[in-house]
């Protein structure tokens, strides 16, 4: 299957205080790699090359390299007063051109994350035209991150492969089937349908995050796929999740090494 790859790499991550002082939040290092090399090295190798990157905050710093490879950039100007949806919307140029050249599916990720590039593969497979993944050994991450899994969960409920439910607070484990990782993927179909409800939205895009905008598509009974996963990734939200990390990986068989 053709695809092509976003990653949203607009804002700061205010959460990791001095680290991104003169950085953006996806050039942190994690395992002697910035999070984004980490990312564009896992849509490669599961055969994307035509990537954009999303910039906002110090975006001069997220230019292609020897280290990098090659990857177009987009601009999100406003990235201090709007949310990771707004940041999405900035790609609709390289979205639209992507699919007249004969793409058929989008990947879009945070830029946050690291991720085994199996999971991309994964994604594809899902035939609905708006998808994500969802981790089934999350208690271990959320333990290993928070202590209490409880602390920072929230709901997830799937059926038979589509998300019923995500973005509530859980009363217990059983109100979780998994972790949302911050990895979906469209379909030109589910690529005009975002847009269309953001339409739909108006001013009100700047103040939505993704998991309030899955929240909106389960309302208007739209279908999104839910993939699962088991482990082989991380979400670094904080300079203390990159110090659980480090020391993690020092384990040999550790679930969520995505290496």
């Amino acid at each position: 299957m053709k695809a092509a790859g976003i990653i949203l790499a607009a804002g700061r991550g205010s959460r990791m205080r001095n680290l991104t002082e003169e950085r953006p939040k996806c050039m942190v290092e994690l395992a002697g790699k910035p999070l984004l090399h980490w990312q564009l090295s896992a849509l490669r190798r599961a055969g994307i090359s035509s990537i954009l990157v999303v910039r906002g905050y110090l975006a001069g710093c997220l230019e292609a390299s020897a280290a990098t490879g090659e990857f177009a950039t987009a601009e999100n100007p406003r990235w201090e007063r709007t949310n990771m949806l707004s940041t999405l919307l900035c790609a609709d140029e390289f979205a639209r051109k992507s699919f007249a050249l004969g793409v058929e599916r989008l990947i879009v990720s945070y830029s946050d994350i690291v991720y085994h590039w199996e999971h991309i593969g994964a994604l594809l497979s899902c035939p609905e035209d708006i998808a994500i993944t969802y981790d089934t050994e999350w208690e271990a991450l959320w333990t290993l991150r928070f202590g209490d899994p409880l602390l920072d969960a929230e709901t997830f409920r799937q059926e038979h492969g589509l998300l019923r439910e995500i973005g509530g607070k859980p009363a217990s484990l059983a109100d979780i089937h998994g972790q949302y990782m911050g990895l979906l993927s469209f379909s030109q179909t589910g690529w005009n349908i975002m847009t269309k409800l953001c339409a739909d939205l108006g001013e009100a895009v700047d103040k939505t995050d993704m998991t309030s905008f899955l929240r909106l598509l389960l309302s208007r009974s739209i279908e999104v796929g839910a993939v699962s996963v088991a482990g082989k990734w991380c979400e670094a939200d904080s300079g203390a999740d990159i110090q659980v990390y480090e020391k993690a990986l020092e384990q040999r068989g550790w679930s969520h090494d995505w290496r």
